[in-house]
């Protein structure tokens, strides 16, 4: 079952009961503030979700209701991050962003399974700065959210570290890409967006990936149940 809602997820952690959640994938504000590109000429707005981290409650509280966690932007967060493993997404951009206001080459995440550095190489410009904002691309991996990443890394994160039957936490939802990884691989989600703009897009990808499994599915096997 893949679950999306629309909500603070503050709101929704503070009554969930502790070790909940198997595993908990977040990828929270880094507090960098870039500035995004809406029509893909000279019209640029700031991301100001992106201005601040989250607290010190919101980090206590995932470690309350998940058993494992893979938090992104692990650099940002040293002072809230309890775990020593890293993954490093790789985005083989070639250095090509340079400077000391470039984007960085690769994303960490800290992972509390152990203490090993794994590193994941895919080519990724999803969230390279002033890109535009499309909410009507169709494409398997479309672009609508500034931070967004790729499928691709959340199926290699959930065949590497989670287990059949893990009940799966995401509280930035974002573009929803966790959504289709999930749905694909047979796991349980819960999965929230605060902004309604992002949640409706995110919904709608993930409609249109669904449907679009089942034209390719065995006769006789019923898709997983889709909650939204």
């Amino acid at each position: 079952m893949i679950e999306m809602l629309n909500m603070d997820c503050m709101e929704f952690m503070k009554d969930v009961p502790d070790k909940a959640f198997d595993l908990a994938i977040v990828d929270p504000p880094y507090g960098i503030g870039n500035c995004i590109n809406t029509n893909g000429k000279k019209h640029y707005k700031k991301m100001h979700w992106n201005q601040t981290i989250p607290p010190k409650k919101y980090f206590n509280e995932l470690y309350r209701i998940s058993k494992n966690q893979i938090i992104w932007g692990a650099n940002y967060y040293r002072k809230f991050v309890r775990h020593p493993g890293i993954i490093i997404h790789d985005k083989l951009n070639g250095g090509q962003f340079q400077g000391p206001k470039s984007l960085s080459d690769a994303d960490i995440a800290s992972q509390s399974y152990n203490n090993l550095v794994k590193m994941f190489r895919y080519g990724w410009s999803g969230n390279r700065m002033n890109n535009t904002i499309n909410f009507n691309n169709d494409g398997p991996d479309s672009r609508f959210h500034p931070t967004q990443k790729p499928i691709a890394l959340y199926k290699w994160l959930l065949k590497n570290y989670a287990k059949p039957g893990d009940k799966i936490l995401d509280t930035h939802g974002g573009s929803g890409s966790i959504c289709i990884s999930c749905y694909d691989m047979g796991f349980d989600l819960t999965w929230m967006e605060i902004d309604k703009d992002y949640y409706d897009a995110a919904c709608q990808r993930f409609k249109r990936h669904t449907s679009q499994a089942r034209l390719f599915e065995p006769e006789g096997i019923k898709p997983e149940q889709m909650t939204i």
